[in-house]
């Protein structure tokens, strides 16, 4: 058994000339996939290869920083502190490329953007334009993901700003509302209800539905959730996905009925591809924001990206913001 030195035994300086990034970089992949096993597979390594990376960090700052067993995985105090830290480590080391990049060619800034899915928003599409004719050597990049990754990214440092849904916020993150949308209940063309004008809430009850996967009570769409519950809804799901336009794609195929932003379906309901179904009102409303990391070092185009759709947000009246039917 290996024996921890004292706390107090550990030299700062000797710490720094001696402490391994890659230990680190273990250790936060491994709380982050929530075991070994998991972090083995993430990083292409063996289990008893990630194993000993832990322990050599244990060993080296005389702490054990996770409990585990068969049935037990849990950070002790120090490795919360420590994950804590290894993490804004982690992020200031994704952005040596970016800062390196700055130096040698600071025109042509790179600015990452994590996006959920379908955003439509006019405001956003105009901040695009303008940013390239004002930056043309600037580069864009878009990805596409869950709104819970986009915060998880921000916080990592790993992306420049996000555009995501933010029921649970995190507290390192700043948020901005971009603009607010309104889910309503569709069906397809094959499905039963299509073209039934007058019918009531009460119609859709039993109704087999499709949704988000976010479409639960701890998750972003928590309104949406409860509107479902509100109508009678079949509480089996036959169908999900993270990505709106599958999710449409499946309301459209008559799978069942489900929720989509109003104004994003509203072509689909003029082209008769999908049909509006009740409620027509006091629906639920779900905030889109823009989120950064205040901590984070941007270089002069994510700067500048940010500062004019922060500035296009200020100058657009909150009414033009809210995109009710």
């Amino acid at each position: 058994m290996t024996r921890h030195p004292h706390p107090r035994s550990l030299d700062p300086q000797r710490l720094v000339n001696d402490l391994d990034w890659n230990l680190l970089r273990s250790f936060v992949v491994i709380v982050q996939a929530g075991g070994i096993s998991k972090a083995a597979e993430v990083m292409n390594l063996t289990q008893p290869t990630v194993s000993a990376a832990l322990k050599r960090l244990e060993d080296r700052l005389g702490r054990r920083l996770i409990d585990r067993g068969p049935t037990v995985f849990a950070l002790t105090e120090a490795g919360e502190r420590l994950y804590a830290e290894a993490v804004e480590i982690r992020g200031s080391v994704l952005r040596l490329a970016t800062i390196l990049r700055d130096v040698t060619d600071a025109i042509k800034g790179h600015v990452r953007l994590a996006i959920a899915s379908h955003v439509i928003s006019p405001l956003l599409d105009d901040c695009v334009r303008d940013f390239h004719k004002a930056c043309p050597l600037a580069t864009l990049e878009i990805e596409v993901m869950a709104s819970r990754q986009v915060q998880a990214r921000l916080a990592d440092s790993a992306v420049s700003v996000g555009i995501c849904l933010a029921l649970n916020r995190q507290e390192r993150l700043e948020y901005r509302r971009l603009f607010s949308e309104y889910f309503g209940i569709f069906c397809g063309r094959s499905h039963h209800l299509y073209g039934q004008q007058d019918i009531g809430p009460e119609a859709l009850r039993g109704e087999s539905s499709v949704s988000f996967v976010t479409d639960q009570m701890s998750d972003a769409l928590r309104p949406v959730t409860v509107m479902r519950a509100r109508l009678g809804l079949s509480d089996r799901l036959v169908g999900s996905s993270p990505n709106l336009e599958e999710v449409r794609r499946m309301i459209s195929a008559g799978l069942g009925v489900g929720p989509l932003p109003v104004h994003v379906a509203r072509p689909d309901v003029e082209a008769g591809v999908l049909w509006r179904l009740p409620p027509y009102d006091q629906l639920p409303r779900i905030d889109v924001n823009v989120a950064w990391n205040p901590k984070a070092r941007m270089n002069r185009a994510e700067q500048a990206f940010l500062d004019l759709l922060l500035k296009k947000i200020a100058d657009t009246p909150d009414a033009l913001r809210d995109y009710r039917a």
